[in-house]
């Protein structure tokens, strides 16, 4: 039995680590509030500013192009100078760049504040990642990853429609982006609180050969066969994410021939899924291994699109509903191969700058050329064809998911998967 000074020293860390999933769970649900209110509120500012559909299209991708850049290289960054020094400054900076959303007077304006925007916020995912993964014990890494992901869900995909909206409705858009900045502002002064940065690993000393570590160090994770694997499988995921929130509502509303409030009743059922699946299956990573959870989640996670497209299924809504809820598992899926599987991969000084890498390859391909190609492939074939390539992106993670080598560092910070 353990001894009371042994106790003194357990306890006060795992009520730290409880502490820290809190916050960070807020902080990243609030990363997500400011990056898809612009989504929401698109309706209340494109007849103010004249706006056509590739120009509200344009204000996504820019967002996702500079988001990924920037998760890459300032993850880099926090790897050389610590988490709080870019995290901190980072959430302050896209809270303000909300609230001077709402004063833009131009499309271009309002195209360079958003960009800048996702500079501020790309960082933030790989940071906010970084911290959890070297603050949770093995043993309940998958725990953690999961539930500060599954916040994008929870606030970003359930509460920032319902709260956006009603803003603007009542009180203007431009009042919408100002009170969508306000909880970035509180989480801020939380992390600067409670968050402590984590302890170098002495591996990081020899890594650097007593000094700091240049480009050609942080490229080296590209030596290991996961990292590869990983880049290519987070492609796959935001493909199926993008295609299925853009294209979704349109097959259901102009092909189906469903009300609006039927595609946000179907939408919000299988966004509300994936948060309990996000919650819930990391932390069955964390006995049974990565791969049979991400080979799983994406088998299920396949049927979302594809059941969305037969239409008999409409005149059972709530089945419907059922089934897309059960099936949502992208939450669960981002916390494994974006975050935990290339963290486990790589040695421990450069947990960041992994995260930070798989992003970049899932923003760029998924989130900004899966879209794009998928709406010229729903001019050509039909809106049913995005839908199948969103399936079709769980299929390639699925394949990736094969050759993924399982394993943990070991306590020295040996990563696995190196070729």
């Amino acid at each position: 039995m353990r001894d009371f000074a042994t106790l003194s020293r357990v306890e006060p860390s795992r009520r730290y680590e409880n502490t820290l999933v809190l916050i960070l769970f807020f902080t990243w649900g609030t990363v997500f509030l400011d990056r898809m209110s612009q989504l929401y509120l698109a309706p209340f500012f494109a007849s103010e500013f004249d706006l056509s559909n590739e120009q509200i299209g344009m204000l996504a991708a820019v967002v996702a192009i500079t988001w990924a850049l920037s998760g890459y290289f300032f993850g880099a960054l926090s790897d050389q100078f610590g988490r709080r020094r870019v995290l901190i400054p980072a959430v302050f900076a896209f809270s303000m760049l909300s609230w001077l959303s709402g004063l833009a007077r131009s499309f271009n304006q309002l195209l360079a504040i958003r960009a800048l925007m996702g500079v501020a916020e790309g960082p933030c995912w790989s940071v906010i990642m970084a911290l959890i993964e070297e603050s949770s014990p093995a043993s309940r890494r998958g725990r953690n990853v999961g539930r500060v992901v599954s916040a994008a869900a929870l606030v970003g995909l359930a509460a920032a429609p319902v709260l956006t909206t009603q803003v603007a409705l009542r009180f203007g858009w431009r009042w919408a982006f100002f009170v969508a900045g306000i909880p970035g502002m509180v989480t801020g002064l939380l992390l600067g609180k409670f968050v402590k940065e984590p302890e170098r690993k002495p591996s990081l000393v020899d890594s650097q050969h007593h000094g700091s570590a240049g480009v050609m160090d942080y490229l080296s994770i590209l030596r290991f066969r996961n990292m590869w694997l990983c880049s290519l499988g987070a492609a796959g995921f935001m493909c199926w994410l993008f295609l299925l929130n853009v294209f979704a509502p349109l097959y259901i509303t102009q092909v189906a021939h469903q009300a609006a409030t039927t595609a946000g009743f179907l939408l919000g059922a299988s966004g509300l899924g994936s948060f309990f699946l996000g919650f819930l299956f990391p932390s069955f990573s964390d006995r049974v291994g990565r791969k049979p959870v991400l080979m799983t989640m994406s088998v299920l996670s396949a049927i979302v699109p594809l059941s969305l497209q037969i239409l008999s299924l409409y005149s059972h809504l709530w089945l419907l509903a059922a089934i897309v809820f059960l099936c949502n598992g992208g939450q669960a899926i981002a916390s494994l191969i974006i975050v935990i599987v290339p963290a486990e991969s790589v040695p421990p000084q450069f947990v960041a700058t992994a995260i930070g890498l798989t992003t970049l390859a899932g923003e760029i391909i998924g989130a900004t050329i899966a879209p794009a190609v998928g709406g010229a492939m729903a001019g050509k074939f039909g809106l049913h064809m995005p839908l199948l390539m969103s399936a079709g992106g769980m299929g390639v993670l699925w394949l990736v998911t094969v050759g993924l080598v399982e394993g943990e560092r070991t306590k020295v910070g040996q990563p696995v998967g190196v070729e």
